[in-house]
């Protein structure tokens, strides 16, 4: 059998969720000191990863306590052998058991299937595996720690409950952003004090996360599923529409889970880092990955595109990196050869970026020309349309299913299934996306929000989450990125 889950899921946006927080919350605050609100914290981040499986929970702690130690280890040694073995007991437990609960499976079907290719008799069955919730996400948490410990970047935390926070806290657990050790531990420090613009801003981002969530991403499911499980059974126009609709809806699912991680952060004292900025708007394919998903982009510039030489050598070294560094961040994201070809492809585009980039610098006018506002727009719905069409691979099931979804995209055929639903929801939703978009590009929120009255505010506030509740789709749908 495939990896699967088990245990009841505490959503960000299901009610476990919200009196499971309010509990943390109102203790969090009543608590006068500090260390009894970190082991709160750490206390309520422990149930709620236990909530999906409990030994799962308990492994989680028990190699965050071997990283502990081995970082201690490392500090304290004198000897570059002695730290880089310690280094590489950490990679080889956090990558083995990533490996282990996430590729294994992948791995051993692949195998299979080349040997059967072959003519050989099949000889390997998929293990019954538990899969960790965000076991990606935390994985990388803990090498950017030990990497930078051995790089002398970072002391070791002291502090054995603070560093037990820095994993395991649970606002971005299990679907990110991914934390830095730098950037979250001197937090953990630090006195938390209550602050009423910390609340609001906190509350800003979990009512914008919940209404992505629930009013855009599950609603955009409804156009996207049926499509994407029989394209060739839906006219043209409904496969680009359900392209479309996937593109808002895997952007908005993930952005709103990181913009509530973000709030619920606040709402503690907490900051963690900005994990999207408008990617659709991006000019070129490295802009956009400059934009979508920050942290888990500059963890793989840092920890993979860098050491394997990043912009240094020659043309092609530094498009064998890209290439690689991308590749890593398809497999990255999942167990599949889809999701491996969604990262060839995105290295691909990021090695025809860079050569057209060096081609346009040769002749100013046509940069010039590329740089105007209408070369701006024509580079934005470039980038748009090429990210949209290699969504095509990251959704599919398999590449068959690829290939029956670029084939309905491009060869048109009469007297088949439209859209499943009415396009005035999609495009009233468009709108509200194209809108929110312009607000923020123009700072038009920055200046509303400060300008009207509280009593306005918070009436605004109390619409926005009723227009949540209300369109969310019945029994919606767990974070996409939950599984990886």
């Amino acid at each position: 059998m495939i990896p699967y889950f088990v245990g009841v899921a505490v959503l960000f946006c299901s009610l476990e969720f919200l009196l499971f927080f309010t509990a943390v919350f109102v203790l969090y605050w009543a608590l006068p000191w500090r260390s009894a609100r970190i082991w709160l914290l750490l206390g309520a981040s422990f149930y709620f990863y236990a909530c999906w499986n409990k030994r799962l929970a308990l492994l989680i702690t028990a190699t965050t306590l071997l990283d502990y130690l081995l970082a201690h280890g490392m500090e304290r040694s004198q000897s570059p052998r002695g730290r880089k073995l310690l280094l590489f007991i950490s990679l080889f437990v956090n990558l083995g058991l990533l490996c282990y609960f996430k590729y294994t499976n992948f791995f051993l079907l692949s195998l299979d299937e080349l040997l059967i290719a072959a003519g050989s008799p099949t000889w390997f069955r998929p293990l019954r595996v538990i899969l960790p919730i965000g076991i990606s996400f935390y994985t990388f948490e803990a090498i950017n720690y030990m990497v930078d410990v051995y790089r002398r970047r970072v002391p070791a935390e002291r502090n054995l409950g603070h560093f037990l926070l820095f994993i395991l806290f649970f606002p971005h657990l299990v679907a990110g952003p991914i934390v830095r050790a730098r950037d979250f531990l001197p937090q953990v420090r630090q006195p938390k004090r209550w602050n009423w613009y910390r609340l609001h801003l906190g509350l800003q981002f979990v009512l914008m996360g919940l209404f992505k969530k629930l009013v855009i991403a599950d609603r955009m499911a409804w156009y996207v599923d049926p499509v994407f499980g029989d394209p060739l059974g839906h006219q043209t126009g409904a496969a680009w529409i359900a392209l479309l609709a996937y593109s808002l809806q895997v952007y908005c699912d993930f952005s709103g889970y990181s913009d509530i991680a973000i709030g619920t952060a606040h709402l503690l004292g907490y900051k963690l880092a900005q994990n999207f900025n408008m990617p659709y708007v991006a000019v070129n394919v490295a802009d956009l990955w400059r934009r979508w998903h920050m942290s888990l982009s500059s963890w793989l510039r840092d920890y993979i595109f860098i050491p394997l030489g990043g912009s240094r050598g020659g043309e092609w070294k530094v498009h064998r990196n890209l290439f690689l560094t991308m590749t890593v961040c398809g497999l990255w994201h999942g167990a599949a050869w889809p999701f491996v070809g969604f990262g060839v492809v995105q290295g691909a585009y990021m090695m025809i970026h860079r050569v057209f980039r060096r081609y346009c610098r040769a002749r100013p006018r046509l940069d010039a020309a590329l740089r105007s506002a209408p070369g701006t727009l024509l580079r934005m719905a470039l980038t748009f349309s090429t990210f949209c069409l290699s969504l095509v691979i990251f959704r599919a099931t398999d590449f068959t299913n690829t290939a029956f979804m670029l084939q309905r995209l491009f060869q048109p055929v009469p007297d088949l299934q439209g859209p499943p639903l009415p396009l005035i929801g999609f495009w009233l939703t468009v709108g509200v996306v194209v809108a929110a978009h312009l607000v923020r590009h123009f700072g038009l929120w920055q200046r509303w929000n400060w300008r009207m009255p509280p009593s306005l505010l918070g009436a605004g506030y109390a619409a926005a989450l009723m227009v949540a509740l209300v369109l969310a789709p019945h029994g919606g749908k767990a974070f996409i990125y939950f599984q990886f």
